[in-house]
């Protein structure tokens, strides 16, 4: 991994990490899975390279009362939460002010589900090799809550891909996946923001476009096998 790897934006970042995950191109069982919101212009990118499907999946920070830029924790959907019990303990935040950054979070997870899918069916990930991106890992919360609610689906294969985390965060996580991808683990780290030229807000339309545009090849190839199967039945 390298020490001094800066990105232009997420985009760049997402073509530049698509590269170190070539050796999964044109596999029919890959599935990409961004985390959105930030992270779904780079899964994007890689689904994209690999010529892979691309979906998401719905992961909320804990920011602690107050001070929502500092984690204590994330959850997934389906009641899977981690929580950072050391920041808990030293912060003395009560299970009272945990429980209502909880139900708030849980609540945006199920609004941003009905918004991006549109009606559009999870895919399924039993079986298959499963790559999991992100923009960057900072204290590795919310990437270990997305790890666990994978593995609950029974991949063949687990992978999470990120351009830069903190070197701590990248080593933990790897322990926890079958192959881990980590551009630049810099030891100075202090925020994934620090690494971007422009590291802007991708914003929920940012994700739904993208999503759409993912989907459009399926579409095409749908039509195509129906228009072959109309030819067949005359």
């Amino acid at each position: 991994m390298s020490e001094f790897t800066h990105f232009k934006d997420r985009e760049d970042a997402g073509r530049q990490l698509a590269r170190r995950l070539q050796h999964y191109a044109d596999n029919p069982n890959v599935l990409v899975l961004g985390l959105p919101r930030g992270g779904v212009p780079v899964a994007y990118q890689v689904a994209h390279a690999l010529r892979a499907p691309l979906d998401i999946l719905l992961v909320r920070k804990l920011g602690l009362p107050g001070h929502e830029e500092y984690a204590m924790g994330a959850i997934a959907g389906g009641g899977i939460r981690v929580l950072q019990k050391n920041v808990l303990n030293q912060l003395h935040v009560s299970p009272a002010a945990v429980q209502e950054v909880i139900d708030r979070e849980t609540q945006v997870i199920a609004q941003r589900e009905h918004l991006y899918r549109d009606g559009t069916p999870a895919l399924p990930l039993e079986g298959r090799i499963v790559i999991v991106v992100d923009d960057g890992l900072a204290t590795g919360s919310t990437m270990r809550v997305a790890v666990e609610a994978v593995r609950r689906h029974q991949p063949a294969r687990l992978v999470v891909a990120v351009p830069v985390g903190a070197p701590d965060a990248c080593a933990s996580i790897g322990a926890e996946v079958d192959e881990m991808v980590c551009l630049s683990a810099p030891m100075l780290f202090q925020a994934v923001s620090q690494w971007y030229a422009d590291f802007g807000q991708t914003s929920d339309a940012d994700v739904q476009d993208l999503l759409a545009k993912a989907r459009q090849p399926d579409r095409a190839q749908e039509a195509r096998a129906a228009g072959l199967a109309t030819q067949f039945t005359r």
